[in-house]
């Protein structure tokens, strides 16, 4: 991977620069398309115009030469400089053209026939003429093509446009040059984040050596994935249980004279409209808190005071959730952040020792037994801490998720979307925490620290250097996404191979499901692994251009980078 990383970097760039300006040449050509025209050929022909407009300018300031390209009509009138046809055709000299040799400035002594200009030659009267300006070519397989005046890129169609609303071409047009604008700017931040960018390929080399001298440490997200799949089975059984206690009082266990009282109404309108027509819903006494039960109708009715009958009756929901589940739950969630954190922090160990290894030791010492030790021993706490908070975050967004359905039983519209809105803020805040967590974990893995003074090295390590952290991180996805395609497309590419060659008479539709659902899983494993040791490796760079070159035991990818910082 370290070999290619550097070229699959500057191609995703190109490829994103290139979806810009053709996006944009799409639109261009889209809102000037004349109906019954084809779109690459209209795109050809732009193409065609824009470069004779600018060669003709290049060469008109050179020379000084300025042609009248105005014409009216048929183009009769023309007298402009144009020399090639709409597809880019070089048009041959009127008087030594041998297709149609009627046509020279003998017979057509006022139409303007010199040298190769496009022109528009008929006699007056004259029933059989051409629409608009045209010249013989020099292609033997194309004898004669109509012409554009030179700088006419967008052509009048006068038997209507493609796309037939004006408004709609306008906003067509418009969105070209916003796209246009957007891959200059992109081409801009290029040029000006080059330093950053080449910090980042080198920082993905060295992720890309490290996995190659540890590959065992792949085994740690696997070693994640069978330790939570094992407690979340336990954790389903006991769980089970405890949402199956439901109180008897969860309900009502009266009787009710209709449906309505008992199962209340809908809104007929969203909490947002308002009208005659809308009725607010109202909850029954049997649907009025979440989880809901049901309504049904008893054989045996029940007569009120008022001498009413009453047949409708409440059945419980078939689980309810209560403070002993709130607590399991919490403790759920607790354990799996504390699992995700652990394989965090011993991911970015293995690459901390590594990382200051000399490079003898570095290919033939495997780190994680170390880093295992050391995590174990020393930084358990800071690790169950971190993904404390993390949990604490999560259960309160799963909390005001239980009350918007309370909310939503109690038809109260407008706490159900205040109570979304809510969620939305924790889910954000939630990510924030992920992220500094990470970052803590790794300066911890560093320096040794505990997990508040590591979150607060990270987090203004991270406003220090901005920039190197997002042009790390969006390289990195760059990255990702691309190793995340080349395993599942090798996985599949093998698997089916292998398959064709032990058993060529098997369907392989199922089988190349199975392989790319394999691919994807292994895909997931090996970049989760690779982006956090990518993420360690900058952190390990920073103390290294701290320190300057007083460290000598770097990875040779990223030598030159630290003596430029130094110099600097």
């Amino acid at each position: 991977l370290r070999f290619f990383i550097g070229w699959v970097v500057w191609i995703s760039l190109l490829v994103i620069v290139f979806l810009f300006f053709f996006g944009g040449s799409m639109l261009f050509v889209l809102s000037g398309q004349c109906k019954d025209a084809e779109l690459l050929a209209s795109g050809k022909q732009q193409a065609v115009a824009v470069a004779i407009a600018g060669s003709s300018a290049a060469r008109g300031a050179i020379t000084g030469n300025v042609f009248d390209e105005s014409m009216t009509g048929d183009g009769a009138d023309y007298r402009g400089a144009q020399t090639r046809t709409i597809n880019g055709r070089k048009c041959a000299q009127w008087d030594k053209q041998v297709h149609f040799r009627r046509y020279n400035s003998t017979n057509f002594p006022d139409a303007g026939l010199a040298k190769s200009f496009c022109r528009n030659p008929y006699y007056p009267g004259a029933e059989f003429k051409a629409k608009t300006i045209w010249c013989v070519t020099d292609d033997p397989e194309r004898h004669w093509e109509e012409c554009l005046p030179v700088g006419i890129i967008r052509p009048l169609c006068p038997r209507g446009y493609a796309i037939e609303g004006e408004t709609a071409r306008q906003i067509l047009f418009g969105s070209s040059f916003v796209l246009w604008g957007l891959g200059a700017l992109f081409v801009v931040l290029v040029l000006v984040f080059i330093p950053r960018i080449r910090l980042a390929i080198a920082l993905n080399k060295v992720a890309a050596r490290f996995l190659g001298n540890n590959p065992h440490t792949v085994l740690i997200p696997v070693a994640q994935g069978v330790v939570a799949l094992l407690w979340c089975l336990g954790w389903l059984m006991g769980v089970s249980f405890l949402l199956s206690q439901v109180p008897a009082d969860h309900t009502p266990s009266g009787y009710y004279a209709t449906f309505i009282e008992a199962a209340g109404t809908a809104s007929t309108c969203s909490w947002s409209e308002d009208g005659e027509d809308c009725a607010a819903g109202v909850p029954g006494e049997c649907t009025n808190k979440w989880p809901t039960g049901g309504v049904w109708k008893d054989k045996d009715c029940e007569r009120g005071d008022d001498g009413e009958w009453k047949c409708w009756r409440c059945w419980q929901p078939r689980y309810v959730f209560d403070a002993r589940f709130a607590i399991s739950f919490f403790v759920f969630l607790w354990n799996n952040a504390f699992m995700v954190a652990l394989g965090q922090i011993l991911i970015a160990m293995c690459v901390a020792l590594w990382f200051f290894q000399p490079a003898e030791t570095q290919e033939r010492k495997s780190m994680l037994p170390k880093a295992v030790r050391t995590v174990f021993r020393y930084h358990l706490g800071s690790v169950m801490f971190g993904s404390f908070l993390v949990a604490v975050v999560e259960f309160l967004r799963y909390f005001a998720k239980y009350y918007e359905k309370q909310a939503s039983a109690m038809k109260n519209h407008m706490a159900a979307t205040m109570l979304k809105c809510v969620q939305c803020v924790l889910w954000c805040f939630e990510k924030f925490i992920q992220f500094l967590n990470a970052n803590a974990y790794i300066q911890i893995a560093l320096t040794g620290k505990d997990f508040i003074p590591a979150a607060k090295a990270a987090w203004y390590l991270i406003l220090r250097n901005l920039l190197r952290f997002g042009t790390v991180a969006a390289l990195g996805r760059v990255v990702s996404a691309v190793g995340v395609v080349f395993i599942i497309t090798s996985a599949t590419f093998c698997g089916h191979l292998t398959l064709r060659s032990m058993h060529p008479d098997v369907y392989p539709f199922v089988p190349i499901v199975i392989y790319i659902i394999i691919g994807y899983v292994v895909a997931r494993l090996f970049m989760s692994v690779f982006t956090l040791a990518v993420d360690t490796s900058l952190h390990c760079f920073m103390i290294v251009e701290e320190m300057g070159e007083r460290c000598e035991n770097i990875p040779p990818e990223l030598k030159s980078l630290v003596h430029q910082s130094s110099a600097a």
